[in-house]
């Protein structure tokens, strides 16, 4: 093969040795994946390998991953299916992000990326066979050189140890271990010889980030980069129709002002020189007015459509028929607004340009789209596109963006100047440049049954579609968006309603939406699940008592609300003005139970504590498992207490941490979480434990209120008795 025709997915096909070690390339095995075929150099097709295992001469092992770590725990989890089957020295584990490339598509989505609390169930099997794979080449090789065979060797902490107890490093067998075939049958260990699947190991990226020598997108610097801030238009979808740039230029440090699609640029020695010039800069926008909605109006438009019939989700026996029988129907509606992803650290891209190469390096879920869409601005292939992917400062899918915007906004930049540069937005860049959770308005109308179990159920939703639009639109099937009614069509409450309705208008709004953490289920779970404990207060019984008999043929469900009951002492006696709330809700093939205590003094909330349970299969990691559980209820906190994205005449009002506020420490409860033992599809936990918190609390707080709460966030009314 010549070096002209040496492609990076050439290279990764068929290496075996490099750096003076051995590399095993993988992919699922068959009859475990949905298989992906790409085209080889010389047109062939072959199947994508999705990430590589290097054993070098030192006994390091290297892991590159296909998934970005962003605080879920991939860089610790995934090591450990490769460690278990290889019986590697865990303290010689380094490991790295992979780079955007065909071998590293996800193996149910078909594309690359990080996301819907997918990683670890996806690569369970892949990882695992590419650690037994080079365990038995490893093995092999030595048994070769020690004049054993196999049979007679075993492995322990990176060596292969004889009969006659001659050991052998990995690493010196490393090299002899590339030259040989690769076995094509792999066995896996039994689950009953786990040494670390299912135990809890601390995570192999905190030394770096306490360190300081972790690399976040934020962290890059190269010689004669310029940073590079964008004057955005203040109403999503206006054009810069003007600009005078005089005033920039004169801030010293500035180098240069660039108009690009998304606005105009200022470049400069550093990032506050460049904020200066921005601030200093004159633009005139062009604006629609058509464009600029106003969230009071957008509201009053939800409730008109939500009195229209939709497109039908789920549907179920005669509801309008049921719905009028009696006089107990309960009739509610809600509104969610907009939220902000705010991830700790802000947008940012660095790319250095050359004639005929980019690089860059970003913290990116979306690898592969960043790539495709880079190159489509410059002109060039996807292949002369390089994509680092550094740590990721938080993500929540923010960094998973459709349209590529920050990547696409860097490029530009770097393209339109002829500089090698580092786009930053500030953290007002980041909560004004758009991709929010839709806000939603939920109309529901329940009869109950004459033994008050619902009988009848009809739910209207409306909101944007999040997949119009997006990688993953095939998913919108005759006009339903299931990330818009993901927990309700197919609520294993509404599978037990004998009638029942879901419907769904999916309005065109002029303000760009994206997936946040637990997508639909953000909302979704806080009607079904306030509904029902209203359903319950209705029927005089007890709210888990009532989900339990709703959820009896559901087991994980009734798994996780049982073990959250009993571990939160439901039922017993609390301190004097304490008071209980319960949810229960499944998302991302996890059922989550969560248990909240509060207290209501001087019509300000406390809350004490969170009993919180999970049924999410395997446990690869418990103690990362926890943790997640940890992340999502704080997150979901927050979106209850202070979450709201609003807009006037098409600009967004708020700016920063002081009206977009975040829960503090001393507002964060103490959360006890649970693991259900389970034997169950393994299923995800980087987002499952953020839709129940703010049910959990809702119902607490009208046990300590008698009041329903409607829309999020709360207000000071919420928390006044009736």
């Amino acid at each position: 093969m010549s070096k002209s025709n040496l492609t990076r997915r050439k290279f990764l096909q068929d290496s075996t040795i490099i750096a003076g070690g051995l590399i095993i390339p993988f992919s699922v095995p068959a009859g475990n994946r949905k298989t992906v075929l790409a085209d080889g150099a010389d047109g062939t097709k072959f199947i994508t390998q999705n990430a590589y295992l290097h054993i070098g001469t030192d006994n390091t092992v290297k892991i590159l991953l296909a998934h970005s770590e962003m605080g879920q725990g991939v860089w610790t989890t995934m090591p450990m299916l490769i460690a278990e089957e290889l019986d590697c020295d865990w303290n010689n584990i380094k490991v790295e992000h992979g780079p955007a490339g065909a071998p590293y598509i996800h193996t149910a989505f078909g594309i690359q990326l990080t996301g819907g609390s997918t990683s670890t169930w996806s690569e369970f099997d892949r990882y695992r066979k590419a650690g037994a794979t080079a365990r038995m080449m490893l093995t092999q090789a030595a048994a070769d050189k020690m004049n054993t065979t196999p049979d007679k060797c075993k492995t322990e902490n990176g060596y292969v140890i004889s009969a006659s107890n001659k050991k052998l490093s990995y690493g010196e067998v490393a090299e002899a271990a590339a030259k040989l075939p690769p076995p094509s049958d792999v066995p896996l260990r039994d689950p009953s010889k786990w040494k670390y699947i299912g135990k809890s190991k601390r995570r192999l990226d905190t030394p770096e980030k306490i360190n300081g020598t972790a690399k976040f997108g934020m962290d890059m610097q190269f010689p004669g980069m310029l940073t590079a801030v964008v004057a955005h238009p203040p109403v999503f979808g206006a054009k810069v129709k003007s600009f005078d740039a005089s005033k920039a230029k004169a801030i010293p440090g500035v180098q240069q002002v660039v108009e690009i699609p998304s606005g105009v640029a200022v470049l400069a020695d550093h990032y506050w020189e460049a904020k200066l010039g921005r601030d200093a800069l004159k633009v005139e926008w062009d604006i629609d007015p058509a464009k600029a909605i106003d969230s009071r109006d957008q509201l009053d438009s939800y409730k008109r459509i939500a009195s229209t019939t939709g497109v039908a989700a789920a549907k179920a026996g005669d509801v309008n028929a049921e719905l009028s029988k009696g006089s107990k129907k309960i009739e509610a509606e809600y509104f969610f607004p907009y939220l902000a992803h705010a991830a700790m650290e802000p947008m940012n891209c660095t790319v250095l340009l050359s004639e005929n190469s980019c690089e860059i390096w970003t913290g990116t879920q979306f690898q592969m789209q960043e790539q495709t869409a880079a190159a489509k601005v410059l002109g060039m292939k996807p292949e002369q596109v390089m994509v680092n992917t550094t740590f990721l400062g938080g993500a929540f899918g923010r960094r998973a963006n459709k349209d590529n915007d920050y990547v696409v906004e860097a490029v530009h930049v770097a393209k339109a100047s002829g500089k090698n540069v580092k786009l930053v937005w500030s953290r007002e860049d980041d909560m004004r440049g758009g991709y929010y959770r839709p806000a939603f308005l939920h109309k529901v109308q329940v009869m109950p049954a004459t033994d008050g179990k619902p009988g009848a159920w009809k739910h209207t939703i409306v909101g944007q579609s999040i997949m119009q639009g997006s990688p993953f639109e095939a998913m919108i099937q005759n006009g339903i968006d299931p990330a818009s009614t993901e927990g309700i069509s197919d609520s294993p409450y509404m599978k037990e309603i004998p009638n029942h309705l879901v419907e769904l208008h999916s309005p065109v709004v002029n303000v760009p939406v994206l997936w946040w953490r637990s997508v639909g289920h953000t909302h979704t779970a806080f009607v079904m699940e306030t509904m029902i404990d209203e359903l319950a207060f209705a029927a005089k019984a007890d709210p888990v008592e009532y989900r339990r008999s709703l959820l009896k043929n559901h087991g994980r469900n009734l798994a996780a609300l049982n073990l959250a009951a009993e571990k939160s002492g439901w039922g017993k006696s609390l301190p004097a003005g304490h008071f209980r709330g319960v949810a229960v809700h499944e998302s991302f093939g996890s059922s989550v139970a969560q248990v909240a205590e509060i207290s209501i003094v001087n019509d300000a909330l406390k809350v004490h504590k969170v009993t919180c349970a999970i049924d999410c299969g395997l446990a690869v990691n418990p103690d990362g498992v926890a943790a997640q559980m940890e992340s999502g209820i704080i997150f979901g906190l927050t979106a209850l207490l202070y979450g709201e994205i609003t807009l006037e005449k098409g600009r967004v009002k708020q700016r920063n941490f002081h009206d977009y506020k975040m829960v503090r420490m001393n507002e964060a409860p103490v959360i006890d979480v649970h693991i259900v033992k389970s034997t169950e599809k393994m299923g995800g936990a980087g987002e499952p434990g953020t839709p129940p918190i703010a049910p959990a609390i809702a119902n607490a707080i009208f046990a300590a209120t008698g009041k329903r709460i409607r829309t999020l966030p709360l207000r000071p009314e919420d928390l006044k008795t009736t």
